[in-house]
């Protein structure tokens, strides 16, 4: 079996309002979820409701048995709960090992959400996600070990964006403890972690935040940061690094998480052909909004 038989491509996140009328058809709701719509055309989605609040345990069952109805193979991944990773006020203020303060009852409930996942299979990875602030000093080191040791049970994937954490040392902590480095594309500003392509254990993962400079800390509106469409000349060096990682791991996710507008959703399905190097699945409202599908996508009417 080829190494693009276990590339995962899919979106962070299914529910945009955005997405209504760009993804989805106009009033899709009252005919299908948008999850089960969404798990005809990609192999997973990264759940980003997660780090927001916890996972509902009928809620976890009830997206598990959709996805399941039109694509058996289909995966989960998701974020963790914030309380673990970010400072209370992260926006302006840092977050570090003594800011990170989450209450005693989080544990639990994100577990229970998670597990209602993991138990039918459909877990793939849970992402730990950090932000720019939380640099690689003895302390953090510290507090991302313990967290690590929380929630061992599941595949773990850590994503750090500062460029300190990019270090062999870290990296080869990472592979003794069987924890995934994520991969990210993000703007390139001040201290910002570069693309990379580690595998550091059997779950490799990749993040594409886009390339928004202007709006990514500077606009009130948090979708901002997030309307950015790769061009496939762009795409084309992460394809390689995935297929790299494709090679080194048992199982690669690749998150498109440029969301607004569907942005995502056109990405992820560029990447899709040019891994598979065949046309790919497309819901037609997409290629309407987004022409450029049209050649390397058969449209689902």
């Amino acid at each position: 079996m080829s190494s693009s038989a276990h590339i995962l491509i899919g979106t962070a996140g299914f529910s945009y309002k955005d997405w209504e009328g760009v993804v989805y058809p106009v009033g899709l709701k009252k005919k299908q979820h948008p999850l089960q719509f969404l798990a005809q055309y990609f192999d997973c989605c990264e759940i980003n409701t997660s780090f927001y609040g916890h996972i509902q345990p009928k809620t976890g069952k009830q997206w598990c048995e959709l996805v399941a109805e039109v694509n058996p193979t289909f995966e989960f991944t998701a974020k963790l709960f914030r309380g673990f990773t970010h400072a209370p006020g992260a926006v302006i203020q840092s977050t570090s090992a003594a800011t990170i303060n989450p209450s005693e009852e989080d544990e639990a409930k994100a577990r229970q959400g998670l597990d209602s996942i993991a138990q039918r299979g459909k877990l793939g990875a849970l992402l730990i996600q950090f932000p720019i602030s939380f640099k690689n000093n003895d302390e953090n080191r510290e507090y991302l070990a313990r967290l690590i040791e929380r929630f061992r049970e599941y595949p773990l994937v850590v994503e750090v964006r500062h460029l300190t954490w990019d270090d062999p040392k870290v990296l080869a902590d990472f592979a003794e403890r069987n924890v995934s480095f994520c991969n990210i594309d993000q703007p390139l500003l001040g201290r910002a972690l570069r693309a990379t392509a580690h595998a550091t254990a059997p779950v490799a993962y990749v993040r594409l935040h886009g390339r928004n400079y202007k709006e990514w800390f500077q606009s009130d509106n948090r979708d901002d940061r997030y309307n950015y469409l790769y061009t496939p000349q762009q795409l084309e060096p992460w394809k390689e690094k995935i297929e790299h990682l494709g090679e080194k791991a048992q199982k690669t996710f690749a998150v498109t998480n440029n969301h607004y507008k569907g942005k995502a959703a056109v990405n992820a399905l560029e990447l899709k052909h040019m891994l598979k190097g065949r046309k790919v699945k497309a819901p037609a409202i997409l290629v309407e909004h987004y022409p450029e599908l049209r050649d390397i996508s058969d449209v689902d009417e």
